[in-house]
């Protein structure tokens, strides 16, 4: 370590066990002044499995501030979206060369460790090329890399109260992992806390019943569609939660219904992570968050792949411009030869893609509902649950729906939470379980509503009032 390094280390509270190797020393298109270090590098996950890493420390207090772990979804999507778009101290400007401050970042509170999981997603890599996975190879790699990282790469952390958090299928990612964390205590203690996943997927059927109802009352289609949807879909011709089956239902009226329903929410032009804003459009690389995000909906529904085949031929005709989404600048920094070798990149790796084709359709989908661990988890661990209210991707009104009937004590009634003298949304607070919306947010509540994303993760993380 030479002289700039070893005076850095010991300036910067909780650095000195940190790997020299993967510091961060000069991050390409970083123009304002940082009072923090980072880091990028890889942590071992399963056999062969290399994991790419970046670490930005909390810029407040980083030897006792929580570390917060950050995954993004898909399955096959990058959590450098997180970082560089969403919560990260600094953001991807439009040109995709420079970078610009987020004063609402979650490193003015915690450690914050962004994971890219599963190896072949974004610079994570196999040894062997085998990109094939699944949600328990997957939560057990990260789980393997955590155990990396507190061990090998920063164990002057692992003393320090450790949070699980990310969104969209990270609703998989995160119960699953905590639930190893928690089973793994006597083998490799972690001072695990909580865990907060927003605009997740807890269940498969609770998500597609839901964003029925969902798209009948924001507007997206007249009488005689919901009237058809009711009369074949729902018992005794009564909506309700209880009473529809749009998810699985084999009466062919009903599967017309939906069809019909599904293709107005996702295939007609609306924005599927937020239905207020425009739908920009933008390279995403050969394979988009979208068609990620898509695979998730309707899956037991015969709809399902002529759902995906409609949106690959309108990202086909947009000449490889997934609709919704606009990853470019993203594409281009990290594809950056100078933001490689600053993130110590192997050089023999391909180029960055925001989400993978390969992972997405080989993933096996091997839980339905995350039922079963929320249960092991709520005697044990604290959880937040949050919502930006207008996402159709995983709609606030199933995961609403998921938590409620979990049957846990309430412990204080639906009220509406502030922040900058502005509603921000509604909290209930039940027995080890948080549920909050964000009024406005959509599928990425750090991007859409980065003040009030930020207000309500250090209220949890540190058990202060919404």
């Amino acid at each position: 370590m030479d002289w700039f390094l070893l005076l850095f280390a010991i300036v910067v509270p909780g650095a000195s066990a940190a790997p020299a190797e993967d510091l961060i020393i000069d991050l390409p298109g970083l123009n304002h002044n940082i009072s923090f270090q980072h880091f990028s590098g890889y942590l071992t996950g399963t056999e062969g499995k290399h994991l790419h890493y970046w670490f930005v420390e909390s810029s407040n207090n980083p030897a006792n501030d929580p570390v917060v772990l950050w995954m993004n979804g898909g399955p096959g999507c990058s959590s450098m979206e997180g970082l560089l778009a969403e919560l990260g101290p600094y953001l991807v400007n439009p040109d995709g060369k420079t970078l610009k401050e987020n004063i609402y970042a979650w490193n003015t509170i915690a450690n914050v460790l962004f994971l890219e999981a599963p190896a072949c997603v974004g610079y994570s890599y196999s040894e062997d090329g085998d990109c094939s996975t699944g949600d328990d190879e997957t939560s057990l790699s990260n789980y393997y890399a955590l155990k990396d990282f507190f061990s090998n790469k920063f164990p002057e952390y692992r003393k320090n109260e450790f949070y699980v958090t990310g969104e969209s299928y990270a609703g998989v990612y995160v119960p699953t992992l905590a639930l190893r964390i928690l089973q793994g205590q006597r083998e490799f203690e972690i001072n695990f806390k909580g865990y907060a996943i927003g605009n997740g997927l807890s269940s498969y059927e609770l998500n597609d019943d839901s964003i029925i109802f969902f798209g009948y009352y924001h507007g997206l289609y007249g009488e005689d569609l919901w009237n058809r949807l009711v009369a074949h879909c729902c018992k005794g011709g009564h909506p309700a939660r209880d009473t529809c089956n749009f998810y699985s239902s084999y009466w062919p009226l009903c599967t017309k219904a939906v069809n019909q329903a599904s293709d107005i929410i996702y295939n007609e032009g609306l924005n599927m992570y937020n239905l207020y804003d425009n739908c920009p459009t933008g390279t995403g690389g050969n394979f988009s968050r979208y068609e990620a995000d898509l695979s998730n909906i309707f899956r037991e529904h015969e709809s399902h792949s002529a759902m995906l085949g409609k949106a690959r031929n309108r990202i086909k005709n947009l000449k490889g411009n997934p609709p919704c989404t606009n990853g470019t600048d993203l594409l281009d920094y990290m594809n950056n030869p100078d933001v490689r070798t600053a993130l110590h990149i192997p050089e023999d790796l391909p180029k960055f893609e925001l989400c993978n084709d390969e992972v997405n359709v080989n993933y096996k989908r091997e839980y339905k509902s995350m039922r079963p661990q929320y249960e092991y988890l709520v005697p044990r661990v604290r959880g937040l649950v949050y919502n930006g209210d207008i996402d159709m991707a995983c709609n606030f009104l199933g995961d609403e729906w998921f938590v409620e009937g979990l049957g846990l004590k309430v412990l204080e009634g639906r009220r509406m939470w502030h922040e900058g003298g502005q509603v921000a949304g509604f909290v209930k607070r039940f027995q080890n379980i948080d549920l909050v919306t964000i009024r406005g947010a959509g599928h990425m509540v750090p991007e859409d509503k980065p003040g009030p994303a930020l207000k309500m993760i250090a209220s949890f993380i540190y058990k202060k009032p919404y």
